[in-house]
């Protein structure tokens, strides 16, 4: 599995909804599949709020693209 995909499952099935995204970073922190700089561009780029669901977390990340 690629670390695109390996993300997407983390958010899918990792990550407790409704998250902010703050919980949303930590969770994902936490993902050993990940590579660092990947990691680290989403807690940079993932916007302050709430997210109800993971649709929601990968329309917010790739409007930073």
């Amino acid at each position: 599995m690629g670390a695109f995909e390996a993300s997407l499952d983390h958010l899918k099935n990792h990550v407790e909804y409704p998250a902010n995204a703050e919980q949303v970073i930590q969770a994902c922190n936490n993902m050993s599949d990940v590579p660092g700089d990947d990691k680290e561009w989403f807690s940079n780029n993932l916007p302050a709020g709430t997210y109800n669901n993971p649709g929601e977390v990968i329309s917010a990340v790739l409007e930073k693209l």
